[in-house]
C-alpha cells in the first residue's frame, strides 16, 4: 500500500490484497501522518467514505470499493519519527514470534500488551508489527485476546487467508484452548457452560460482559487439567468467540479465575494475594487449524509467572 497524498480529495480503489480489512485499519496503514482521532473524526463526520456513502470504523472493505479521503494537509517532516513504534516494544515482540511465513504470521503475546492501540494506548500489537514488518502490504489479526491475556495469537498477510480463517472460525474448525486457574475445586462433571452474553458499561465507563437473557449466546466447554491445593489448573476451549467469554462463564459457574480484577469474588481476591498472582490467570496455549490443505498444532508453555504460581501450589 503506497503513501498517500493528503493535501487534496483522494479517491482509492480497494486491491484484492487489501480486502477484508477495517476501514480505520486500512486508513492507519496508509495514512501514517494524521493523528489517530483525526481520522476517527472524519469517518464519524463522513469525510470519509466507502462507494460515496458513510461509513463507521468497524466497516469492511471489498475489492473494487472506492474509498473517498478528504484532505488532512501535508506531512510534517517529523511526522514519522514521532509515530514510530518504540524499539524496547519491537524487540520484545520479535522474541515472541512463534511462525513466520509467507500467508500468515503467529505471535505468543505477553500479558499486558494490548491488540489495538486506542484509548490512551499509543502501540497494540497490530501497530507494532506494522513497524516491525514495513514491507508487508497487508496484515491483519484473526482474532484477538484480551488485554491481560497471554499467549498465541493468529494473523493473516493476504486477504484470502483472513476469509479462510474467519470462516474456519465461524464453523469452529480454528482449535484453540487456553489454560487458566480457579480457586476452589472445579466440579470434574462441569464440561459445558452454555449463557448468553452481553456487553455493558459502569458509571465510571469501563466496560463490563455479563450473562443475560438479551445477550448474544455463547458456550465454552472446560476441562480440568491438574487439582492443586486450593486450586485447580482448567482448560477452556469457547466454541463461539464473545469478548470476556472465558471469563465471564468461569465467573457463571461460581469459579472466577484468579487474577482477575474484572470479574473476581472476594474469595478469588484473597486466593491471587495469598499465590503471589500478579496479573490475570489466562493463557492461550494451543492454537489448531488448516491452511492449504497444510495442518497447523502450535503450542506455547506457560509463562514463567504464572508456571512460577503452579509450582509454588505443587510443593
Amino acid at each position: 500500500m503506497a503513501s498517500l497524498d493528503t493535501r487534496s480529495v483522494q479517491h482509492i480503489t480497494v486491491a484484492e490484497a487489501e480486502s477484508g480489512q477495517r476501514l480505520d485499519n486500512y486508513l492507519l496503514r496508509l495514512i501514517k501522518h494524521v493523528p489517530k482521532t483525526r481520522l476517527y473524526k472524519a469517518i464519524r463526520k463522513g469525510e470519509v467514505r466507502i462507494n460515496r456513502g458513510r461509513a463507521k470504523p468497524e466497516s469492511r472493505l471489498e475489492v473494487g470499493d472506492e474509498v473517498r479521503i478528504p484532505p488532512f494537509g501535508a506531512p510534517a517532516q517529523d511526522s514519522v519519527a514521532v509515530s514510530r513504534v518504540p524499539q524496547s516494544l519491537q524487540a520484545l515482540l520479535a522474541r515472541q514470534v512463534v511462525l513466520d511465513e509467507k500467508s500468515l504470521l503467529v505471535i505468543d503475546k505477553p500479558s499486558g500488551i494490548a491488540v489495538h492501540g486506542g484509548s490512551g494506548i499509543n502501540f497494540g500489537l497490530i501497530e507494532t508489527l506494522r513497524a516491525m514488518y514495513p514491507e508487508g502490504r497487508y496484515l491483519e489479526l484473526v482474532h484477538r485476546l484480551d488485554r491481560d491475556t497471554s499467549g498465541l495469537i493468529l494473523l493473516a498477510r493476504k486477504a484470502a487467508v483472513l476469509r479462510d480463517l474467519h470462516t474456519q472460525l465461524r464453523s469452529d474448525r480454528v482449535d484453540k484452548r487456553y489454560l487458566a486457574l480457579v480457586g476452589g475445586k472445579w466440579p470434574a462433571h462441569l464440561k459445558l457452560v452454555t449463557a448468553p452474553l452481553e456487553k455493558f458499561a459502569l458509571s465510571s465507563g469501563e466496560r463490563m460482559v455479563r450473562v443475560s437473557p438479551d445477550g448474544k449466546s455463547a458456550k465454552t466447554e472446560f476441562r480440568v487439567i491438574r487439582r492443586l491445593p486450593g486450586a485447580t489448573l482448567i482448560e477452556a476451549k469457547p466454541i463461539t468467540g464473545r469478548t470476556h467469554q472465558i471469563r465471564v462463564h468461569a465467573r457463571h459457574a461460581g469459579f472466577p479465575i484468579l487474577g482477575d480484577d474484572k470479574y473476581a469474588n472476594e474469595k478469588t481476591e484473597r486466593l491471587t494475594r495469598e499465590f503471589g498472582l500478579e496479573r490475570l490467570f489466562l493463557h492461550a496455549h494451543s492454537l489448531k487449524f488448516s491452511l492449504s490443505d497444510e495442518r497447523f498444532a502450535l503450542e506455547s508453555p506457560l509463562p514463567e509467572e504464572l508456571a512460577r504460581v503452579i509450582a509454588r501450589l505443587a510443593q
